[in-house]
């Protein structure tokens, strides 16, 4: 006999196979096109740019699980059942192919190969089934809400393969071919059934089993946490791009709403991520505002939205199923659910630093903090609601161009003794210093400041200021949702810049880095923005700045948010270091991409820290237990915030916090 399997052996009405997955792709293809209807009923949003890109970011971080497999146990638990099922899926489609095609290739070698390789596969859908329930009922770790939905999704996966693998083991038994020991799983399980009819009759009902097994696993899809299977795909495909820069609000002149209030108001591609989210928690594992006994989970702010988008298009989907009323929804004029202040609470929606931590660890690139910043658009520019201290920060920045509100005429006093001209003096040179407000008015980062300019001075760099004609970059305005504030101030930056011809730009602050660079061009400011840390580290390389002055101390890099998750600058900062003979590098236990936030960012700068514990004590305490007695930064921000903390812990005897400007300004003594 030739070494290979019938693909309808021992079924009749084997026809009823098509007949049960049409029913069910049916009812997949029906509700999926319902959802879609309702993402649409989003604002538009163009997420069709750079196709190729999109589709490698598919191939890497949903084939290639990239982003899932950062985290080991949970990570290994899903491709386990992600690859299985897939190679699973894949080997009924080759098979069914062989069976129609006429070709007959899967025979002999080739078929016992293709039986092996399914045998894995099965495995590693039961390991990873095993593996999900360890984890949700034994382990149970607390980011994790379990639903009876969670249960039974893995229940139904788990029965599919193991129902597969018995209707192998009952064809092995009534058919005794020796080769099939290449079927592991099967052979094996083969001797549970005996000889005769009564085996057959066992793998015909186990068949049948299997089958509507699968076709239920098809129909419920989008009926279930299933429905991510989809829904990972499209969200990755359709992610942000340019994740660094806020979505700003078009035509504000003209606008009659400003931000979200209502589901109907954010975009398609924020509705499409509520039905991507799985509840994974990795999102809320790693913000530090939820970390800090905040009253904010990202997990829980998409899910509070989700739970009203489903509430309120329950009506809207039960007429569109009705011929003829379609349009019924918008003849009545049905008022929405007010998200703000009611699902998501205010105090939820201020306690956000938009250290972009949840979006980076988002496995399917859903954003929580940008649907926050809408909300707080909404609060700030449609209802006047924000905290007081948000109400004095807005009127510094709107009378001198600076939070601080110290006059905008003393912008430049901490240049005075530096010899360094502002373009008005002289716009013949290569870069502007984008000083910031930080730089210019506090006490604390003048000295950064000056630092930096000593530095650029030694190396010979061609540069010059803006002196007072500098206004504010605009982060912390834009953050906290007065986007009007913003675009005044950016609009002002922009047209003073381009008078002076400027073509290159350094800042000091990572948020006026971030802004400058990635948000900037949204308003026809194109510019070449670096940070200093990436102008040190290039004039090091290059031999033009001498670090020859050894400091001998234990330093650890304290990553700023806006600087690196983002816009990636890890290595920068780091090489910098790694070049001040004696200095002694020690890593945090969280850094890099999993840096803690200093708790500055998102405007959380300018206002108290009512609630929990405070962000920087936290920080503060991974700084110690890295055995460092140096903090080190490169944010105006966070230097403050880990200074502070540092006084207030008491703690100053055994650490201090600096700049990397000035370490690095101390090792060039003497050149």
């Amino acid at each position: 006999m030739e070494v290979g399997r019938e693909i309808f052996w021992n079924i009749a009405l084997g026809w009823l196979t098509y007949l049960v997955m049409g029913v069910a792709v049916l009812i997949l293809a029906y509700n999926l096109y319902d959802r879609i209807s309702l993402w649409r009923r989003g604002q538009e949003e163009n997420r069709w740019d750079s196709v190729g890109k999109r589709i490698w970011g598919v191939i890497l971080y949903v084939v290639g699980h990239a982003r899932v497999l950062k985290e080991g146990y949970p990570g290994v638990m899903h491709l386990m059942i992600f690859w299985g099922f897939l190679i699973l899926l894949l080997g009924a489609g080759v098979d069914a192919f062989n069976h129609y095609s006429g070709l007959h290739f899967l025979k002999g070698g080739v078929y016992l190969a293709f039986s092996f390789i399914l045998e894995i596969a099965g495995l590693m859908v039961i390991v990873g089934v095993v593996m999900a329930l360890w984890r949700r009922y034994v382990t149970r770790p607390s980011r994790l809400d379990s639903r009876a939905e969670d249960a039974w999704v893995l229940i139904l996966l788990g029965a599919i393969v193991v129902s597969g693998f018995l209707v192998e083991g009952a064809r092995i038994a009534a058919q005794g071919n020796p080769w099939e020991r290449w079927s592991f799983v099967g052979w094996t399980l083969s001797g549970l059934f005996g000889k005769g009819k009564g085996v057959l009759l066992f793998h015909k009902a186990l068949w049948w089993v299997h089958l509507f097994l699968s076709f239920i696993f098809v129909a419920v899809i989008s009926y279930t946490k299933l429905l991510h299977i989809i829904t990972s795909v499209l969200s990755t495909f359709f992610r942000n791009l340019q994740p660094s820069a806020i979505r700003p609000i078009e035509n504000m002149e003209e606008a009659e709403s400003f931000g979200v209030s209502r589901w109907e108001e954010f975009t398609w591609v924020d509705l499409l991520q509520l039905d991507a989210c799985t509840r994974c928690g990795r999102c809320q594992d790693n913000c530090p505002a939820h970390l800090t006994e905040k009253p904010l989970s990202p997990k829980e702010v998409v899910q509070g939205i989700k739970a009203v988008f489903e509430q309120e298009t329950a009506p809207i989907l039960q007429r569109m199923r009705t011929w003829g009323v379609e349009k019924k929804e918008e003849e009545e004029g049905e008022e929405g659910k007010t998200l703000v202040g009611g699902v998501i609470s205010e105090a939820a929606i201020w306690s956000c630093t938009t250290c972009g931590a949840c979006v980076v660890h988002c496995p399917v690139f859903v954003e929580p903090y940008p649907k926050l910043i809408d909300f707080r658009r909404y609060l700030a520019l449609m209802e006047s609601r924000f905290p007081q201290e948000v109400q004095v920060a807005f009127r510094n920045m709107e009378n001198n161009s600076n939070p601080w509100g110290i006059g905008m005429h003393t912008r430049a006093d901490w240049a005075k003794d530096l010899g360094v001209k502002t373009l008005a003096e002289d716009r013949d040179v290569e870069y502007l210093l984008y000083v910031g407000c930080a730089g210019s008015f506090d006490d604390l980062n003048k000295k950064v400041a000056t630092a930096v300019v000593k530095l650029l001075q030694r190396a010979g760099v061609s540069f010059g200021i803006l002196g007072t004609e500098e206004g504010c970059c605009g982060d912390s305005a834009r953050r906290l949702g007065n986007e009007y504030l913003y675009q005044i101030m950016v609009e002002q930056n922009i047209e003073v810049m381009k008078n002076y011809g400027v073509k290159k730009i350094i800042t000091l602050c990572p948020h006026g880095y971030n802004t400058l660079k990635n948000e900037y061009p949204q308003f026809g400011g194109e510019f070449e923005v670096y940070h200093y840390t990436e102008v040190l580290a290039r004039l090091i390389s290059e031999g033009k700045l001498q670090l020859i002055k050894p400091i001998e101390d234990s330093v650890t890099y304290h990553d700023s948010c806006y600087l690196g998750r983002y816009n990636g600058l890890y290595e920068e900062p780091r090489k910098v270091l790694g070049a001040i003979p004696g200095l002694k590098m020690v890593e945090m236990a969280r850094c890099r991409s999993r840096s803690f936030c200093c708790g500055a960012g998102g405007g959380r700068f300018w206002m108290e820290e009512h609630l929990g514990t405070r962000i920087n004590h936290a920080r503060l305490q991974d700084v110690l237990e890295s055995g460092a007695s140096t903090v080190v930064t490169s944010c105006p921000f966070c230097y403050t915030m880990l200074s502070d903390a540092i006084k207030e812990k008491e703690v100053e005897e055994r650490l201090r916090a600096r700049d990397l400007a000035e370490l690095v300004l101390e090792a060039t003594e003497g050149v």
